[in-house]
């Protein structure tokens, strides 16, 4: 039996990456296989796209330090994958290929971003895939371009009252029909081959309490009907409900991990910014801090679960706490923002409809 965990998303700034993972990097190295979910391109090259609304990008030596914290894995199917154009594209690939971490999601075309990567650890063999939902123009993968392995998603308007112009309307949302069913197929595929197969998902609605989109619902169990073990999804800074579905699950957000997001007074009235806080009452820029997302963006967890010859068991979590310093620690039992992370994800998952259990066993959360 082995140990794989996952976290959420990671994208740092600061010249010595490595000071931010050291309360957790323990944990991180002490999994045969660990996974997060990069928000940052690693490049000196390049030039931002205009289509990108924030982007930052760091030192490819960053690649290095995701290694020692003891990551082996790496999403970077996102809409931040492009944000310096296919120079900082595949320079971020390279450097994390050269450290040993594992790029996910992404390729010189589609065939190559809906690759099948397999780990294996003590002879057992896990398929991790990775899909994106959160899509600028041009980021997708096709058969003639690079980019990310896409699941996009369409949305409707059906008025509520269609013979009343003007008044609000009902949104729907649902998977491309080609996306989803290329996604199924790889699973099925990389079912045939592996031990275990887990699924992460670039996708939702960022920075809003609770809330999911029907696309999350459809393309989650979609996986998880095609052969999926474990959905872990990401992209909205803040964590979400976890779904039990078929005795698995799919977590709709891991939310923020390790990211950082600088703040000075220019940035802070940018009105692509401006827009960011309305998202999320009570959320105002700390200038000078290093973790400028909403309050409710500084918890967080770390998923661990077991895996053997027949697939995934014994899915738990670790609480995780930020610091305004983007400073990720894990939580111990007794720290009263233990209960509270444990608390926030039951809220987010009752509002969203999904009967999950959360015990606290020691320093662990079960999940079922």
């Amino acid at each position: 039996m082995i140990r794989f965990t996952a976290v959420g998303d990671v994208g740092p700034e600061r010249p010595d990456v490595d000071s931010l993972f050291e309360k957790v990097a323990a944990h991180v190295r002490a999994a045969d296989i660990a996974f997060m979910q990069l928000e940052m391109t690693l490049t000196q090259r390049g030039q931002r796209v205009p289509q990108t609304k924030h982007t930052s990008r760091t030192h490819p030596d960053a690649a290095a330090a995701f290694r020692r914290a003891g990551f082996t894995h790496a999403g970077w199917a996102s809409n931040h994958s492009l944000d310096w154009g296919t120079e900082g594209f595949f320079d971020t690939i390279d450097a994390l290929d050269a450290a040993g971490v594992v790029p996910l999601g992404v390729g010189r075309d589609l065939s190559e971003a809906r690759r099948i990567r397999i780990a294996e650890a003590d002879g057992i063999r896990v398929a991790i895939l990775a899909y994106c939902s959160i899509l600028p123009a041009d980021y997708w993968a096709t058969a003639q371009r690079p980019g990310v392995a896409p699941l996009r998603a369409f949305t409707v308007h059906e008025p509520i009252e269609p013979d009343q112009p003007g008044t609000p309307a009902r949104m729907h949302t649902f998977p491309h029909p080609d996306d989803l069913s290329g996604m199924v197929a790889d699973i099925r595929a990389a079912r045939e081959i592996a031990d275990a197969v887990i699924v992460s998902a670039h996708w939702g609605i960022h920075f809003s309490y609770a809330e999911l989109a029907d696309y999350q619902r459809v393309a989650g169990r979609a996986a998880i009907d095609a052969g999926a073990d474990l959905v872990i999804g990401h992209h909205a800074h803040i964590l979400k409900g976890v779904e039990m579905y078929r005795g698995k699950a799919i977590f709709h957000s891991l939310g923020n991990f390790a990211i950082e997001l600088p703040m000075d007074e220019e940035h802070a009235q940018r009105p692509s910014f401006r827009h960011l806080l309305s998202l999320h009452p009570g959320w105002e820029p700390d200038i000078g801090g290093m973790f400028n997302f909403p309050p409710d963006s500084r918890k967080s967890i770390i998923v661990d679960c077991d895996i053997d010859e027949s697939g995934v068991s014994g899915v738990r979590l670790r609480p995780v706490w930020i610091d305004r310093m983007a400073v990720p620690e894990i939580l111990a039992p007794d720290d009263p923002r233990f209960a509270e992370v444990v608390d926030y994800l039951r809220g987010a998952s009752s509002a969203a409809g999904l009967d999950t259990t959360f015990t606290v066993d020691g320093d662990e959360v079960r999940v079922s």
